[in-house]
């Protein structure tokens, strides 16, 4: 069985890049414990099955486990983690496990009351179609789930549909984190040959791209469109901290929406979004030294705002693809001084937590304060792909 500590990873990440400046070096010399990492790995592994209980987050006040059904967007990002974990140790044991909970999403295929086809299938079932390139149940259960999703597409307003719930004041809302759930749709094309999955994406890209980004490339969060007229009524927030605020999560949707994209179309529109609302990101006044960012760049109590670690990992992960089409280094330094900055004992979880997560300090729904400053499941699951893109460098 082996056993690969965060530490092992970065120090093999450090030797193939240039090296560190004199203050990044400051930036990262508080102590890390790669045996505390290791044992987080082993909490995800240990965790139980529960076919409809999926680990969501968890609670710091009252020490418990948010646990969701599979129709909860996040149901699909645990099973990720442990495909993720076995691509990285090559422990079969994560593997079996793996597969074990990605079977319990198979029913959300034909959920059609929801966007997030994507986060939950892709995650799951994507992932294990990466560790099992053969697995035909895989790729039949991706390309279902891509019909169903395909089924909120509106041609005349050219995007899928993100909600129905809030139906007294929004008719037709579409939220940037939808790109995301882009990339089900593409590959559905792949799998099958059916490139009317593909010309959806691409419609919704070229929608979203139009309507959701202001001049300086920061993104709204919502935009509703008018079903009779077909163009965008509001342009609002609903998890950031106002409707003209830049949401960090909400920039992250946004940098890794694009730039995956790109990988599929080879469109430079779209890599050209990618570099502005990253060169937004990263240049950002509000962005904190260790890379990881306030919940979002225009709360007021700055900065003794909660951080979010999940907008950190996320960006993360995207900038290590966007510096594979671009090779701007801004990119790649960015992805590990987050990776190093989370492998310190300030945010990886304390070893007697037994919950099933790596990471603390996310920020899930600040406006409703849930999930404020805590682990959450999707905050490692873009660390672990982080961790896999630096590898795959090589």
């Amino acid at each position: 069985m082996i056993r690969v500590s965060l530490c092992v990873f970065i120090l093999g990440f450090a030797l193939l890049t240039s090296c560190k400046s004199k203050d990044e070096d400051q930036l990262h010399s508080k102590k890390t414990n790669g045996t505390t990492a290791q044992n987080r790995y082993k909490k995800l592994l240990d965790y139980p099955l529960d076919s409809v209980g999926f680990p969501r987050s968890f609670d710091p006040q009252n020490k418990t486990i948010h646990k969701v059904p599979s129709k909860d967007w996040t149901s699909g990002f645990f099973a990720g983690n442990l495909w993720q974990l076995y691509e990285l140790t090559g422990d079969t044991a994560y593997k079996d496990k793996a597969e074990k909970w990605t079977v319990f999403i198979e029913k959300e295929k034909h959920n059609d009351r929801t966007h997030d086809m994507g986060f939950k299938v892709f995650c799951s079932f994507g992932n294990g179609l990466v560790a099992e390139p053969n697995n035909e149940y895989y790729k039949k259960v991706i390309v279902e789930s891509a019909q169903t999703l395909s089924t909120r597409f509106n041609a005349k307003i050219g995007s899928l549909r993100s909600w129905d719930f809030n139906k007294e004041t929004w008719q037709f809302p579409v939220i940037i984190d939808n790109m995301m759930n882009l990339e089900l749709l593409f590959e559905a094309t792949k799998i099958s040959g059916d490139s009317s999955f593909h010309k959806i994406a691409v419609a919704h890209a070229n929608t979203t791209l139009k309507n959701h980004f202001r001049p300086d490339h920061s993104t709204y969060h919502v935009v509703d469109y008018d079903t009779l007229s077909y163009e965008p009524r509001l342009k609002i927030t609903h998890q950031g901290f106002n409707d003209e605020s830049s949401w960090a999560r909400g920039q992250g949707w946004a940098i890794y929406g694009y730039t995956m994209a790109y990988r599929y179309t080879q469109d430079p529109i779209y890599l050209k979004q990618a570099n502005a609302t990253a060169a937004f990101y990263l240049k950002h006044t509000n962005l904190p030294e260790d890379g990881i960012p306030y919940w979002d760049f225009d709360d007021p109590s700055i900065p003794k705002a909660p951080r979010d670690v999940s907008a950190a990992t996320l960006i993360a992960s995207a900038l290590v693809e966007l510096y594979g089409y671009t090779k701007n280094e801004d990119y790649l330094n960015y992805s590990k001084k987050v990776i190093k900055s989370l492998e310190s004992d300030e945010y990886v979880l304390q070893s007697n937590n037994t919950a099933p997560f790596i990471l603390d300090h996310s920020t899930g729904n600040w406006p409703k304060n849930d999930e404020v400053d805590g682990p959450i499941v999707y905050g490692d699951y873009y660390f672990l792909e982080t961790l896999i893109r630096l590898k795959n460098l090589k």
